[in-house]
């Protein structure tokens, strides 16, 4: 190596440089003035040699494998003895719930093992795992408490790893999964993490944030009380595994010491209270790899984030045949029968997946695939009390409506319905209230949208039900379609009441009572209505499958605009 030094440089100097560059350089050195061709002084390296070539059969050293250690020792969770409650309690230890979920090889990385690792106590990753992972060839971000340490608590360290998990979410717009199984805030520990800006109460601006980006899923596995029960209901889709799991907004032990109310945890938030009463869960699972499963059927129909389409597959003929819809559908209007014989004959055999289907019954919501394209059914159900719309079926329709339509997934509705129900004990329950949700999330709904009168559309019913007012992308109909006010019985009460109870003659005032039914139906019946171009079309039910096909492929590319705003304000 050449270097060059001032030219007041001395011998002597440039030598003592020369000495030092040569072993530290390990390197042969020439020392030059600025202007000079001569050199002052040269050394060679010091042992003389080349450099030697570094071993290619080098293996760890002790420190790593001491890091190996420590990692390993991290991934043993917290004290033995809560571990081995885990199955008592029905429940994996959480390394051992990823390997379910994930595989041997499906976790990309863990981020945060080390999580509170100079700790007095035993808290092995702070008890929060997070990281990404690939499941069923999908991409996602996931979190998942470890029981073992002070019962899935949250801390500062867990929080802090929690929150850079969903920060990052909305980064790569990808999906999150949450495996909560927690008690709630470490409470003996809650400085740090309650109330800072940066704390657990952050948890639920991202999911805020998140929600409508990326599909958010939680699966429940234990008791998740007080501030761990928001996740779930925050989430887009909620499973929870029966006898197991629970949520509620405090403990029955702090029920009791409020209210003076004895409960178990199953009374208070179990899984069939949560699908069946409050709503707040979409799905029971049997156990851990059931839950496995029916989150793996649910994200066959999401895409990864607000800005894809649902994926799509191929196409499979229907369970039953089209050719008997009309057969199914009866005549009468008051005559009860099971929307999901319809919903069987017209959609792709094995892909429905009904969400809360012990909610609500009076709407079916479900997710299914027509000639392998997604979509989400709106139906009214008849066979229960006669598809009638309650409150809380026009809760769980409108939250299903504004999250197929968040993730692009189109919507079919399936209107046979007499409207919302009337009653004092409804209004109680704010039938209005929860009528104009159902109708407002129809309303702002842009996806690609078909509507059918399957049977009856009776009053604003048909308004919910995505009618012609509300811009669907066609309005069709069966032939045993009818759309009115109301029904012909309670329009001719309503109307001729007078009239009729002026006809003394019984035999006389029925007959005459029957030709004014008629007359009202006539008026109604969907012929009239295809007649003065309320609806597009009137289709043969054995074609329904092909029209719905045809109209969904036809329209798949459409777009539709909201009006230039802030947002609205229904809630």
């Amino acid at each position: 190596m050449k270097i060059r030094v001032h030219s007041e440089t001395t011998e002597q100097d440039a030598h003592v440089i020369a000495k030092a560059l040569a072993e530290h350089l390990d390197d042969d050195i020439e020392v030059y003035t600025r202007d000079g061709d001569t050199p002052l002084a040269t050394v060679e390296r010091t042992n003389g040699t080349e450099p030697e070539e570094p071993a290619d059969d080098l293996g760890p050293t002790d420190r790593e494998r001491r890091l190996q250690e420590e990692i390993a020792e991290i991934k043993e969770g917290g004290p033995k003895k809560y571990r081995d409650r885990l199955e008592e309690q029905g429940k994996l230890f959480v390394r051992d719930r990823l390997d379910l979920w994930f595989g041997d090889d499906g976790i990309a990385f863990e981020d945060g093992t080390f999580a509170e690792f100079d700790a007095e106590g035993d808290l092995p990753a702070d008890g929060l795992l997070t990281g990404a992972a690939e499941f069923e060839g999908r991409d996602l971000h996931f979190m998942a408490n470890d029981f073992s340490v002070k019962a899935g608590s949250m801390a500062e360290k867990g929080v802090e790893k929690f929150l850079r998990m969903q920060h990052r979410a909305l980064k790569t717009g990808r999906p999150v999964l949450y495996l909560m199984d927690s008690s709630g805030g470490r409470i003996d520990q809650q400085t740090g993490f309650f109330a800072n800006r940066e704390g657990i109460g952050k948890y639920y601006y991202n999911h805020s944030m998140l929600s409508g980006r990326v599909p958010q899923i939680c699966v429940l596995y234990g008791p998740c009380i007080a501030g761990a029960a928001y996740t779930p209901v925050f989430a887009d889709f909620t499973i929870m595994v029966r006898d197991v799991s629970a949520m509620a907004i405090a403990s029955p032990r702090m029920v009791k010491m409020v209210t003076g109310e004895e409960i178990d945890m199953q009374d208070l938030g179990g899984a069939e209270m949560h699908t069946s009463v409050s709503g707040s869960a979409d799905l029971i699972a049997e156990d851990e790899e059931h839950a496995r499963e029916l989150v793996a059927q649910l994200m066959r129909y999401l895409p990864a984030n607000s800005d894809q389409d649902p994926p799509q597959s191929e196409s499979v003929a229907p369970v039953k045949s089209p050719e008997g819809i009309d057969s199914v559908v009866p005549q009468e209007p008051n005559k009860g029968y099971d929307m999901h014989d319809v919903i069987d004959r017209v959609v792709d055999k094995g892909s429905v997946l009904e969400l809360r289907p012990e909610y609500g019954g009076e709407i079916i919501t479900a997710f299914a695939r027509i000639d392998g394209r997604p979509v989400g059914i709106v139906a009214n159900q008849p066979a229960n009390r006669a598809g009638a719309i309650f409150p809380d079926a026009a809760q769980k329709a409108a939250q299903f409506i504004w999250t197929a339509d968040a993730y692009n997934i189109p919507l079919l509705y399936l209107c046979d319905t007499p409207g919302f129900m009337a009653g004092s004990q409804v209004e109680k329950e704010g039938i209005l209230e929860q009528g104009k949700r159902m109708i407002y999330a129809t309303s702002s709904a842009t996806v690609p949208t078909q509507s059918v009168i399957v049977r009856k559309a009776y009053g604003a019913g048909i308004y919910a039900m995505a009618g012609p007012a509300y811009q669907p992308e066609s309005t069709i109909a069966l032939p045993s379609g009818e759309i009115g006010i109301m029904g012909p019985e309670a329009a001719v009460n309503a109307v001729y009441a007078n009239k009729l109870a002026d006809i003394d003659d019984p035999d006389e005032r029925a007959q005459k009572e029957q030709e004014l039914r008629e007359e009202y139906r006539e008026d109604i019946d969907v012929h009239r209505m295809a007649s003065e171009v309320v609806i597009d079309e009137i289709v043969p039910p054995s074609s329904l499958r092909t029209e719905l096909t045809n109209r969904f492929e036809f329209y798949e590319t459409v777009e539709k605009e909201l009006p230039d705003k802030k947002h609205g304000t229904v809630l």
